[in-house]
């Protein structure tokens, strides 16, 4: 640049050399991603997965974790406890070469462990260096040995009634050792580990998230069957399941990842939990640390074991969990590429099999259509696996993919061609419903493509019925299904036609909580519905292409309307949940009685509306009360056509006078499963609610 001074004074003297744990205070992001609750909880995982690795390695149980009140930390297990002798090249004990030195630790191959989450030998190191202090405890040969560290320095804190990371320290002047803090019985082993988290690190308001910790305890749980994993809270903190005292949870699961594909699932099942195992092996180059300490590139024999639990039900959202070593990796990876090879490949050769039995055509299921409605935990396992990054959130490892598609290919064709008892029919079923699935989505695809339309002038292929409005500013608009045609013909009178839409549906729509798919867009109700709407329906539902920004369900205000309502909830659900989740979706809040109250003289009579039978009541007493006169007999409403325009208009359509509900995603959940006990399979929980509801029964309510 012209006229810019160059500083010529840059030299050696200004480079800097961050030794051992210095880095990692500097730049605490690179390790443990984030400095606020994410990064305080992803130390707390490096140390619960170390003992996680030794329930791996069959040689721990146990492993509880303390949530302190003075706001530390304490994760506690039954394994072989931290090795505490001298490491023959640095001279150190086993505790301090875990805890201060980066990238050293037993899992690089050594034999200790066949199967890890942790691989970088940094994670201990970490922690350590991002805390105020750090305590370790190690039961082995019948002793206790202890070691205590500052910000990852290793010293003696002048403690005066329990343990305190502002209490005076006194570093170590020559090579520490671990001190012998207690006796223990000869065959105990484990190691404890109580850390402070560094404020000076992490931001002022970051805390634990006990739920997180809940669901990552339930989870390795499942992964490891048998272990049992304690959560105990004793932070009393407002908004806790601890909140009103010690809060304590114990996560222990005999039947590993079947038993978890089944507390995953949402929906009714298809399938029972298949299971899918098997072994591949592969070899790998990799650097071996020699006798001399030397890295050598050496070429390696691996195993790698495949363990996969598969469920369908009868939705169409699908969750895939993978898992490396009981380690989570959310976005997929290696592992992931090969079940989704493998999936497609099987179905796309099952069906081709029983094209003529399941009427397939010539149309080509895509991963989409196999997908929904499963529930799947992939699991493998193998001895240094290569992840993308230290949060270990893709596995890498290019030989995984192979393996893993073989086995599911293999075992999966096993469970269509030679089944065993009483699986041939779950395997029928399964086609069906992917076939299903397959036509939906092309007919979903077709309507998105040909019957999609903003207004009534731009395409025919919107329904005669519907009563359009004249903006197109969606914002602004609303359209009203209403129940009827006599409701239709005084909601035209009370609407406002410049923003205002109206769609009639008679009486009861399709149960859409029993039906198919096939059979909700067959049925002439609910495909008007999707029509109008115009944003396709299921997984090709896009909420930014909704012609209208509200949805008012306006039926009329007794059981029977309810019922319609309720219908309706369920279509919009299952078919249009982002519209729910989106809060676009309303109820009408119609009247159920109207009151004249008598003024005297020609001052005219005041209308008062209530929308129940406790209000109405109510409302009389308050006005017999004051000594006004009630017009006798007071109107019921049965229904919205029984209302003229203005009545119409002022209680349930105007905006500056009316009430909406909302609908929210619970609502229509709720509605579902309301739906699924009274109109569904099973009889059983029906006869149930019926016998338990009869002497609660309003025979008034009745309209007959």
């Amino acid at each position: 640049m012209p006229g810019a001074t160059r500083n010529t004074s840059y030299t050696a003297h200004h480079l800097q050399v961050l030794e051992g744990l210095e880095a990692v205070r500097k730049r605490p992001g690179m390790y443990i991603g984030s400095t606020d609750g994410r990064g305080l909880m992803h130390c707390l995982w490096e140390i619960i997965d170390n003992s996680v690795d030794e329930a791996l390695a069959g040689v721990c149980d146990t492993i509880t974790v303390t949530l302190h009140a003075d706001g530390s930390v304490e994760v506690g297990d039954n394994g072989r406890g931290v090795p505490v002798d001298i490491e023959p090249r640095t001279g150190l004990t086993g505790v301090e070469v875990v805890y201060t030195k980066l990238h050293a630790g037993g899992k690089f191959g050594g034999g200790s462990y066949a199967a890890s989450g942790g691989l970088h030998g940094v994670g201990a190191s970490v922690v350590n260096a991002l805390s105020a202090r750090l305590d370790v405890a190690v039961d082995r040969g019948g002793t206790t040995h202890a070691m205590s560290f500052r910000r990852g320095e290793p010293g003696v804190f002048a403690d005066r009634g329990g343990p305190d990371p502002d209490a005076a320290f006194t570093p170590y002047d020559e090579t520490p050792t671990v001190r012998i803090v207690g006796k223990v019985a000869r065959g105990r082993t484990g190691t404890r580990v109580r850390y402070w988290a560094d404020r000076q690190i992490f931001i002022r308001d970051a805390q634990f998230d006990d739920e997180a910790l809940r669901a990552r305890a339930r989870q390795t749980s499942f992964l490891v069957p048998g272990l049992k994993i304690t959560i105990r809270d004793e932070r009393r903190l407002p908004g806790t399941l601890g909140a009103d005292g010690i809060h304590e949870e114990v996560f222990q699961h005999e039947g590993g990842i079947s038993e978890f594909a089944e507390y995953l699932a949402t929906d009714p099942p298809v399938t029972d939990v298949w299971r899918l195992n098997g072994v591949g092996h592969f070899t790998e180059t990799v650097p071996v640390l020699d006798g001399n300490g030397h890295m050598t590139p050496t070429e390696v024999r691996r195993e790698c074991g495949v363990d996969i639990a598969l469920r369908w039900g009868s939705g169409f959202d699908t969750l895939v969990a993978s898992y490396v070593n009981i380690i989570a990796t959310p976005k997929g990876g290696t592992h992931i590429a090969g079940f989704d090879q493998a999936m497609l490949k099987v179905f796309r050769k099952q069906l081709e099999v029983n094209a003529r039995r399941l009427k397939v055509g010539t149309d080509k299921v895509d991963k989409d259509d196999i997908l929904a409605g499963l529930t799947a935990v992939v699991t493998v396992r193998l001895e240094e696996p290569q992840f993308e990054g230290q949060t270990k959130e893709v596995l890498g490892t290019p030989a995984v993919r192979a393996i893993v598609a073989r086995v599911v290919e293999q075992e999966l064709t096993q469970r269509f061609e030679n089944p065993k008892r009483g699986e041939r029919q779950q395997g029928a079923l399964l086609l069906e419903k992917v076939v299903a699935e397959m036509k939906s989505r092309i007919s979903a695809r077709l309507h998105k493509e040909t019957q999609r339309a903003k207004n009534a002038l731009e395409s025919s292929t919107l329904p005669a019925k519907l009563a359009d409005c004249r903006s197109t500013d969606i914002a602004k608009t609303e359209l009203f299904i209403v129940e009827g045609d006599s409701a239709l013909g005084t909601a035209k009178l009370a609407r406002s036609s410049e923003f205002q839409a109206l769609l009639p549906i008679r009486g009861k729509i399709l149960n859409v909580q029993k039906a198919s798919v096939a059979d909700t867009l067959k049925n002439a109700e609910c495909a008007a519905i999707l029509q109008v709407i115009g944003a396709g329906s299921g997984r090709t539902f896009d909420v930014d292409q909704v012609r209208y920004g509200k949805i008012i369900i306006m039926t009329d205000a007794d059981v029977d309307g309810a019922h319609i309502r309720t219908l309706l909830i369920t279509l919009f659900f299952r078919y249009m949940r982002p519209l729910v989740e989106a809060g676009r979706l309303y109820a009408a809040v119609p009247p159920l009685h109207r009151i004249e109250v008598i003024n005297p003289g020609s001052k005219a009579n005041e209308l008062i509306y209530t929308y129940s039978e406790g209000q109405m009541r109510a409302t009389v007493a308050a006005l017999t009360k004051r000594g006004r006169t009630i017009k006798q007999p007071l109107q019921r409403y049965k229904g919205l056509g029984e209302m003229d325009a203005d009545q119409l208009a002022d209680t349930t359509m105007d905006p500056a006078h009316r009430t909406l509900r909302r609908v929210t995603a619970q609502d229509a959940q709720n509605a579902m499963l309301t739906f699924e006990l009274l109109m569904g399979n099973e009889v059983a929980p029906r006869r149930d609610f019926i016998v338990a509801g009869a002497a609660r029964l309003d025979a008034e309510r009745i309209d007959a």
